[in-house]
């Protein structure tokens, strides 16, 4: 994968007074590679850790179970979730789930749950394989806040949110109208209370991209880990969005970060020209807290008509893995670790 050139802004002392000066980039400060997860070699005992908020390894029970750990569980006649021995290669355990989208059956199906306790930052690491066959999405997997909380998702499609209520944002497979392979480049789609409007009047989510985008592995377990900060403030634009991928930092959206034109369609950061983002006020009450993660494999007719698919595969497979949220960067699972008590 190409490494994407990743910059927030700060004003360049010897330039600040000069007519048209710009402010000099700096490199992010965000960590890379190992992280929490170096702690616990192959994620054993990560769970008990006094900064994670919510992990699952799939590893115990039946589907059945699951009911028993998350909120909410959508599995259409029985038929979406399983569990199978692919494993990611430094995963400790030796099941995966795997969830199953059959067009004209079902959309396919979800996990859903709160977490221990509601917080202003969080990042959500999970282990990702997708078919050799897939197709493209129409969602995937969401974190996010409601006000008040709720033992289920909540609707909102093409709805603005008011800034006190709720506040969502997907990392999705994104296949651009064809631009990249099914199943597409990871995209942020988010709802929040400055998001831009779209062309037919209504708020759909903005998709966010970052400047380099490459597309998704097929048949092949990748590290995805996603941080979302709320703003500080009701008044401040001081939230954020990162991507990392198998330990990369490939996204960071932040006041200052250069962006490309913006729409109700979202934008791209850019790494030349453009202007720099204001930055996400994603609340106006600071009640609002991030307190769910959504495990989604929804899939349509829709999303491969939107990339120019006439005759999609309908039968979809995708496995997740080696789930965990913490209040700090986690990292890939390590098959050997620096051990210290939580």
């Amino acid at each position: 994968m190409r490494r994407v050139a990743l910059v927030t802004m700060g004003f360049c002392l010897a330039c600040a007074g000069l007519p048209g000066a710009e402010p000099a980039p700096r490199e992010s400060k965000l960590p890379e590679g190992p992280g929490l997860a170096a702690k616990y070699p192959r994620d054993a005992g990560i769970a008990g850790d006094r900064h994670v908020l919510f992990s699952e390894d799939f590893e115990s029970g039946g589907v059945e179970a699951l009911a028993q750990r998350w909120d909410s569980v959508s599995n259409e006649a029985g038929k979406v979730l399983a569990f199978s021995d692919d494993v990611p290669p430094a995963s400790g355990g030796k099941r995966a789930l795997q969830m199953t989208a059959t067009l004209g059956q079902n959309t396919g199906g979800h996990l859903y749950t709160r977490l221990r306790r509601p917080v202003d930052q969080v990042f959500f690491r999970f282990y990702v394989k997708f078919a050799e066959a897939a197709e493209y999405v129409h969602h995937f997997v969401h974190l996010g806040g409601y006000n008040p909380p709720t033992a289920w998702p909540q609707g909102g499609a093409g709805e603005r949110p008011k800034g006190h209520e709720r506040v969502t944002a997907g990392i999705e497979p994104h296949g651009v109208y064809g631009r990249f392979p099914a199943p597409g480049s990871w995209t942020f789609y988010a709802y929040w209370a400055e998001m831009k409007v779209s062309a037919d009047g209504r708020y759909w989510g903005n998709g966010l991209r970052p400047s380099q985008a490459d597309a998704i592995p097929r048949n092949r377990w990748q590290c995805v880990e996603v941080m979302m900060k709320l703003n500080s403030t009701p008044e401040s634009h001081d939230g954020e969005l990162a991507l990392w991928l198998d330990g990369k930092l490939t996204g960071h959206f932040a006041k200052g970060v250069r962006r490309g034109p913006w729409s109700g369609m979202g934008f791209d950061l850019v790494e030349e020209g453009g202007e720099p983002f204001d930055g996400f006020r994603f609340r106006t009450d600071k009640a609002l807290k991030i307190n769910f993660i959504w495990l989604l494999h929804y899939v349509t007719e829709n999303a491969a008509r939107q990339n120019r698919v006439r005759n999609p595969n309908p039968i979809n497979h995708v496995w997740f893995d080696d789930l965990v949220v913490a209040e700090e960067y986690i990292g890939p699972v390590q098959a050997k670790g620096t051990r210290s008590s939580p």
